[in-house]
């Protein structure tokens, strides 16, 4: 009989339902058995192993076999732009569960763990490794390995210099991990160590065909001070600033610039070093080759100054065709000076040729052939005699140098200076770069030096002094000068003189000072020595000296009148007469013996 729907809602077991157990509990637990062996067990804060089932522009969906999949965001993948569904990748399992039920994968969690191992592992087995550039840093690139931020240093992005780094922010590049610092944690790759084995190869390749002097294409590839590196095609050759021109090159970048393609001849290169010495101005004929054969010594030529030097001045007179205007070349004058007190680089200058050698590709040049030189005719110019003005350029202890004109010099002793003034120094009497007067005393062509004076533009005074300054005048003059051996003392008409110390007491017994005025005796006049001797003393003395003989000489008279009286009186003498003349005599022969002691 069949059962009713009534019948059946009445027979069934709403408190079971209600409490889950519709199922019988041993049916349940086996259906739960036979389903868990379907999954694969998953533990919590482990890295499993993941098969990508989808993908969008912002997630990834992996697949570890869970009864539920995992969604990893894209960004984490970022250092791998090539991945697609089907790819294994490694995920660490942060929850079975979150509040939505849903399984929480991480795959850089597990790179993060896995990655020091493998960085490590590539460096042990110089294995190649795949790594994102994520920015620019001071002197290089940070790069994501495995998770792990490294260095790649601007020297191993490539073989080449790199002048733009932001172009390889955001890529994706082959690495070799080349250091480790395992206790800082520090990584260093490089991109260029994965193309140097390459070129290496390419290099020994490119040298085993080289021959010197063949002609080959490069291009410029740097650029320094002292020469152009060039890219012969997987191997760089150096061509030294000296090998870019004839002519003087300050910078390379007179001549070539970056990235330009240019034909070069090769001069030299070792196997070992893998140097390659290249030249650029080998490919035209040498200038000195094209030198007119007409050009002599003698000729006059332009040119342009193009280096300066203390001794000299180097002048081109044609690419790559210098000439030296060697600094005593430059003028007439015998004073030493620099050479950039006439010409500094780039004036435009004309020269006599005075050396040339095609051999040695040399020449001498000099510029003060241009004018006469002022010695062929010195006698007519400069005669004996003749008065000129001259500038002072030098002081010795003897003399001054004078320039009368440009290669013109003399020299005035210092006794030529002043007739009257004994000069010490030159420096006392005038300063360098006066002019002053002088006249022609000799001449010496041969050495090319005048022998001149100044006081000898006036008649010599000491003919009037003489006259003047006789023995025994007495002048006034004023001390100027003490020192330990005597005074000198300030004459009339412009005249010195001299005192000793002893000439210089006064009559109070006092020594005389500078800037006293006093009345000087002459004691001594040497016209050739110009010496005048004086005495202040000597005035005093003498006076004294002439009063004491003035005294001795009425004394002396007025014995000689006692003793006449006597006599007339000798026939008269009495005891007592006697006696007054022996008294007399007594003091006649007193007298006589005081006179001899003073």
């Amino acid at each position: 009989m069949a059962t009713t729907s009534a019948e059946a809602d009445e027979n069934f077991d709403w408190e079971a339902y209600a409490n889950d157990d519709v199922i019988p509990a041993s049916e349940k637990e086996e259906l739960a058995n036979r389903y868990a062996e379907t999954l694969s067990s998953v533990v919590e804060k482990e890295v499993v192993e993941g098969t990508v089932i989808s993908m969008n522009k912002r997630e990834v969906v992996v697949n570890i076999g869970y009864k539920s999949d995992g969604i990893i965001s894209l960004n984490e993948f970022r250092y791998d732009p090539e991945l697609k569904v089907g790819d294994k990748v490694e995920v660490y399992v942060e929850t079975q569960e979150d509040k939505k039920g849903q399984l929480t994968l991480s795959h850089k969690k597990a790179r993060a763990l896995r990655s020091w191992d493998r960085v490590n592992a590539a460096l042990e087995n110089d294995e190649i490794i795949k790594g994102y550039v994520k920015c620019r840093t001071k002197g290089g690139m940070i790069v994501d390995v495995f998770g792990i931020e490294a260095f790649l240093p601007g020297s191993q992005i490539d073989v080449k210099p790199i002048r733009d780094y932001d172009i390889y922010v955001g890529k994706t590049m082959e690495f070799k991990v080349v250091k480790i610092n395992q206790e800082f944690k520090n990584v260093v790759v490089s991109h260029k160590a994965l193309i140097e084995a390459e070129l290496e190869q390419q290099k020994k390749d490119i040298i085993s065909k080289l021959e010197k002097g063949q002609v080959l294409e490069g291009t410029v590839k740097n650029i320094t001070s002292y020469g152009v590196f060039i890219d012969l095609g997987g191997v760089d050759g150096l061509i030294h600033i000296t090998d870019l021109s004839w002519g003087r090159v300050n910078h390379p970048n007179e001549i070539v610039e970056l990235d330009q393609k240019l034909n070069v001849v090769i001069l030299d290169f070792d196997d070992e070093k893998k140097r390659i010495a290249l030249g650029l101005k080998q490919l035209t004929p040498h200038p000195w080759d094209a030198l007119s054969a007409d050009l002599k010594v003698g000729d006059r030529v332009k040119g342009k100054v193009v280096v300066m030097a203390d001794y000299g001045a180097f002048v081109e007179i044609a690419p790559g065709v210098e000439g030296l205007i060697h600094v005593s070349e430059m003028s007439w004058s015998q004073h030493l000076r620099s050479a950039q007190d006439f010409m500094k680089v780039g004036d435009e200058v004309e020269a006599v040729v005075l050396t040339l050698d095609r051999d040695e590709r040399k020449m001498s040049l000099g510029i003060k052939q241009l004018k006469n030189d002022p010695w062929q005719n010195i006698e007519e110019k400069y005669a004996v005699g003749t008065k000129h003005k001259a500038i002072v350029r030098n002081f010795t202890n003897f003399g001054v140098f004078v320039e009368i004109e440009e290669g013109v010099d003399g020299l005035i002793h210092i006794s030529d200076l002043s007739w009257t003034k004994k000069v010490k120094h030159p420096a006392e009497f005038t300063q360098i770069g006066a002019e002053i007067d002088v006249v022609v005393l000799e001449i010496d062509k041969d050495n090319r030096r005048l022998s001149l004076g100044h006081k000898q533009l006036e008649e010599n005074p000491w003919d009037v002094f003489e006259t003047i300054f006789t023995v025994d005048s007495i002048h006034e003059g004023t001390i100027t000068e003490i020192f330990d051996k005597g005074a000198v003392i300030a004459l009339p008409y412009g005249v010195e003189g001299f005192a000793t110390p002893r000439h210089l007491v006064k009559e109070d017994g006092t020594q005389a000072k500078v800037d006293e005025k006093l009345p000087f005796k002459v004691i001594e006049f040497n016209k050739g020595a110009k010496r005048i001797i004086l005495s202040h003393s000597r005035i005093f003395e003498d006076e004294q000296k002439a009063a004491d003989n003035a005294k001795k000489k009425d004394e002396a008279s007025a014995t000689k009148k006692a003793v006449k009286k006597v006599k007339e009186k000798l026939e008269k003498t009495t005891l007592g007469d006697i006696t007054e003349l022996a008294a007399l005599k007594d003091q006649m022969e007193a007298k006589e013996e005081e006179e001899k002691n003073n």
